[in-house]
């Protein structure tokens, strides 16, 4: 427990809890996305090994044109695009999986935990086989029928060997969320209060 007013030692663990605050909102900043995902410059960009593109969710029957990169606030139809960034993606065969977040993992998903579940097939809601899109844009259609956390899957070929690149990102269906802005309010707000008395310790220790 920290207590204020005891001098150098609690200014010395504020400074310890600023510092992990630091690390949160930093590390927080590009997983906001979720795995694979990543925010660049208000642009979402599912990234594949060394490959790059532009990754986009439509509602066409709920919200129209409106584009999302992770949470999809309804059920339904829903189109998810890649616009290749890599011009070798135009080359290589791409299939999209799509699973139930069954064990939790949440936006820190690795492939590795996937790849660690005894039968993927078994969690399997949706599987588009390899293709090869030479236009740079790969589509995909699904219609979620269930509210829920769900698992993005995507492996790509290289052009000239054998080698498979992956990526894996978690997204929600249907299912409310805490903004990313209460976030960054909540550790702004917890600045403030430390900083408040960290000010006040050092004035008494002063005293």
């Amino acid at each position: 427990m920290i207590r204020f007013g005891g001098g150098n030692t609690e200014v010395l663990s504020i400074k310890r809890i600023l510092a992990g605050l630091i690390l949160l909102v930093s590390l927080a900043g590009p997983a906001m996305a979720g795995g694979g995902l990543i925010l660049r410059d208000d642009v979402c960009i599912i990234t594949i090994g060394f490959y790059e593109a532009h990754f986009t969710a439509y509602l066409p029957e709920t919200r129209g044109s409106e584009e999302f990169c992770r949470d999809l606030p309804d059920t339904g139809k829903t189109i998810f695009v890649l616009d290749y960034l890599h011009s070798g993606l135009k080359l290589v065969p791409v299939d999209f999986r799509i699973i139930k977040d069954t064990k939790g993992l949440g936006q820190f998903v690795r492939w590795e935990d996937v790849e660690s579940m005894v039968d993927i097939e078994d969690v399997t809601i949706f599987y588009q086989p390899p293709t090869i899109e030479p236009g740079g844009s790969y589509r995909v259609e699904y219609e979620f029928s269930e509210a829920g956390d769900y698992i993005g899957m995507v492996t790509a070929g290289h052009p000239t060997n054998d080698k498979i690149f992956n990526s894996v990102f978690a997204f929600s269906v249907d299912k409310p969320r805490y903004p990313y802005w209460l976030l960054y309010a909540l550790v702004a707000g917890l600045f403030v209060y430390l900083f408040r008395y960290a000010y006040v310790s050092m004035a008494s220790s002063d005293d």
